[in-house]
């Protein structure tokens, strides 16, 4: 209730009568403040008029006002400046720590308002703001989609800024293991990450030139190398094959050369996979990647197009696994190349918030505007969020769009945060919403 309060008194959505304190005067709300998240009393720097006295402070909000007193607020320097107190229910007078008796402002939530509240809360359809959607103003949501998108971009420059500490400061290394996380697609990712964070890059780039070493390495500290974890009926043909022999002889001697221990094979998963993204596959294409030397943090900053960024990324799966998914299981021949969506998808979550994140470190924001740039020139990406949103009605044209109604389910419908919530304003302050 006092959340739904503060949104009133934000937005001032006030009843269409005159406003009134406790004994009578009239309050005419000029500015409703600067809404403070933090310590302290809930509005900074309102101006109000009572009486036709102009009134500079700050304002607190309750549902009653004995919960002044619940909160300690009468003998707390902090609220001596509060020129005004609003609440739901009048039950008594309040007092500054000063000594002061504050005027009072019985705040109703309109009906309407309550109602659509109440909705968006307990609707079953999903998101509850459909019927809304499609009446809101294209302008309006295109500028909300690219607050949202710059929003998504600033959690994931936080997460970014986590993972260069992690790497000893190196944001070469944090590139690495965005990238290879990414490279999980969603159902390997937490694993690929893992193993990404268990390989010493420094030590290893000593064998950057030899293709084999590389992939041996790879394929050794993600536990593949282990015959445990290859299908029983494959294990004579992996042997007879001779390239898995080689891979774990080489992978003995690295791992002692740099003291390794391989991750446990049991963490990936192939349940519902698809071939293509088995790890086998996404390892031996990484290896190439890192090979070629083509990914890096530099070759990344270079880019001017998307284009460019599709050429730098493009990648394929050593001679061995061109005719293979797992040890001693053939298939036919295939180079198995990223396909044109893996290679978008991997701009938009590996390649588009590095640089971004790079850009806000370096205070360079020409790199965090190409970063957008790279967004809006990608078609919007095909998931069940984005379709749920095309099926309300909502005009997804670009990557940007998706991810910022990516940005939106989870940080605000999921959480039921439709307060902070453009859509949930037009939402709450609509008076016509019966729609089918």
């Amino acid at each position: 209730m006092e959340k739904l309060l503060h949104y009133i008194w934000k937005h001032k959505m006030f009843p269409l009568r005159e406003l009134r304190t406790d004994d009578g005067r009239i309050v005419e709300v000029i500015d409703a403040g600067l809404h403070n998240h933090d310590a302290g009393p809930d509005f900074f720097n309102a101006k109000l008029k009572i009486d036709g006295v102009m009134w500079v402070g700050n304002v607190e909000l309750h549902v009653r006002s004995t919960d002044w007193y619940m909160h300690g607020h009468d003998s707390d320097a902090a609220y001596n400046n509060v020129v005004l107190h609003v609440a739901a229910i009048l039950d008594r007078d309040v007092y500054t720590q000063a000594g002061t008796k504050l005027p009072q402002l019985m705040l109703e939530v309109p009906q309407t308002v309550a109602d659509n509240y109440r909705e968006l809360l307990t609707i079953d359809r999903y998101p509850p703001c459909y019927k809304i959607i499609p009446r809101l103003p294209k302008l309006s949501m295109h500028g909300w989609m690219g607050y949202l998108q710059t929003e998504r971009l600033e959690r994931k420059t936080e997460d970014l800024r986590r993972r260069v500490e992690q790497c000893a400061g190196s944001w070469e290394t944090a590139l690495f293991v965005t990238m290879v996380r990414n490279y999980g697609f969603g159902v390997n990712g937490d694993t690929f990450e893992r193993w990404a964070m268990s390989i010493p890059l420094s030590a290893v780039a000593h064998h950057r030139d030899d293709l084999f070493q590389i992939e041996a390495l790879f394929m050794g500290q993600a536990g593949l190398l282990d015959e445990r974890f290859i299908p029983k009926k494959y294990v004579a043909k992996a042997r007879g094959e001779g390239y898995f022999t080689r891979l774990k002889s080489e992978y003995s001697y690295l791992a002692r050369k740099f003291g390794l221990k391989p991750m446990d094979a049991s963490l990936w998963r192939f349940l519902r996979l698809r071939p293509q993204n088995f790890p086998h596959i996404r390892i031996s294409q990484l290896a190439n990647l890192y090979h070629s030397r083509r990914a890096g943090l530099s070759q990344l900053i270079e880019c001017r197009s998307v284009e460019q960024l599709r050429d730098m990324l493009r990648t394929k799966v050593t001679p061995y696994w061109e005719t293979h998914y797992l040890f001693g299981s053939e298939s036919a021949q295939n180079d198995k190349r990223l396909s044109l969506s893996s290679l978008n998808v991997l701009i938009i979550n590996t390649v588009v918030p590095v640089l971004f994140a790079y850009g806000r470190h370096k205070q360079d924001e020409q790199l965090c505007e190409r970063a957008i740039t790279f967004l809006e020139s990608l078609k919007a990406e095909k998931n069940h969020i984005v379709s749920m949103w095309c099926e309300c009605g909502m005009d997804v044209a670009t990557a940007g769009d998706s991810q910022g109604l990516i940005q939106l389910k989870n940080e605000y419908c999921d959480r039921k945060d439709c307060l902070r919530c453009r859509i949930g304003y037009e939402y709450l302050k609509s008076k016509t919403l019966n729609l089918q």
